[in-house]
């Protein structure tokens, strides 16, 4: 079954913007998928209009097989979702703010105390119950913001940019517990800038650019059409001259840096070889960007 089915959704806004100019897509149940854009693409418009916090101009939705037009209730108690901003009562309790989202949806109080634990302590957050939130951090506020969401077990969850402003290690562990969401049988849908997390979450991906679809495919199916690879070395100081070097291209960023391009067919033991040649130590090596990166700038600016 499809978790969410559009097609032909438009929107166009009272000044005349388009926003959205007719998309079909599709989320298969159980995935865990990425919907990336620059700013102003249309990400944001396309999920207010699937949690019903837009109206579309036109087009179909369907989620769980349950239209939003037709069967709006329904429909919307399938979704979780986890917006930009914050949006919660900041003088509420972490408990509180959780608690009441599930009697929004009607949950009997037992099972909703029950739901609203294991939720907080999936996230990491039960010893912070009783804390008022505005005393939180900013990391702490995001995980209480997905607490919520799944509060009512929601079969799609939407992440609109989840871990915007978290540091490393809390972002990492949000991950791992996304993860386990999903394996759990939670369908995700997930926006991010941070397009490494995308590359390491999900196994589909849409890239929507100016209100239009312009890659919709498998995320190893993206990733192997990237056939050359970046690299940036650290080199020992010194008045280099650079070689020469069948395959590959190499410029000097400065004394102790050098870029280097290169076809993934060729690897990198020829450069190696001429570089130790000319008499240039290689001390590091890494990619110059993240692989997903480096195809959703080629995608949105073709």
């Amino acid at each position: 079954m499809k978790a969410l089915s559009i097609r032909n959704l438009k929107k166009t806004y009272a000044g005349g913007l388009t926003a959205v100019k007719g998309i079909d897509l599709d989320v298969e149940e159980g995935d865990f998928f990425a919907l990336l854009g620059p700013n102003g693409a249309g990400k944001s418009t396309t999920i207010g209009i699937i949690s019903s916090l837009v109206n579309a101009t036109s087009g179909e939705i369907k989620i769980f097989d349950a239209d939003l037009k037709k069967q709006t209730q329904l429909a919307k108690s399938y979704i979780g979702l986890v917006p930009q901003e914050v949006n919660f009562n900041q003088f509420e309790t972490v408990f509180n703010i959780v608690m009441n989202q599930a009697g929004y949806y009607g949950m009997p109080r037992k099972e909703a105390l029950i739901q609203t634990e294991y939720c907080l302590k999936l996230m990491q957050l039960w010893d912070k119950k009783n804390t008022v939130s505005r005393r939180l951090s900013g990391g702490m506020k995001r995980r209480v913001m997905i607490a919520r969401a799944m509060v009512h077990k929601p079969r799609l969850l939407i992440l609109d940019e989840p871990t915007a402003g978290v540091d490393i290690e809390i972002r990492r562990s949000m991950w791992e517990t996304l993860r386990e969401v999903n394996k759990q049988g939670t369908t995700i849908i997930l926006t991010t800038h941070y397009l490494e997390e995308a590359e390491t979450l999900c196994r589909n991906i849409a890239i929507i650019n100016q209100g239009e679809i312009v890659e919709n495919t498998n995320m190893q199916h993206l990733l192997a059409r990237l056939d050359e690879a970046h690299y940036v070395c650290d080199i020992t100081a010194g008045d280099h001259v650079m070689p020469e070097i069948a395959g590959y291209k190499i410029s000097q960023d400065n004394a102790n840096q050098i870029t280097v391009s290169v076809s993934k067919s060729l690897g990198l033991n020829d450069l190696f070889k001429g570089l130790t040649d000319a008499g240039i130590e290689v001390l590091s090596l890494k990619n110059q960007s993240n692989r997903l990166e480096q195809l959703f700038l080629d995608l949105i600016h073709q």
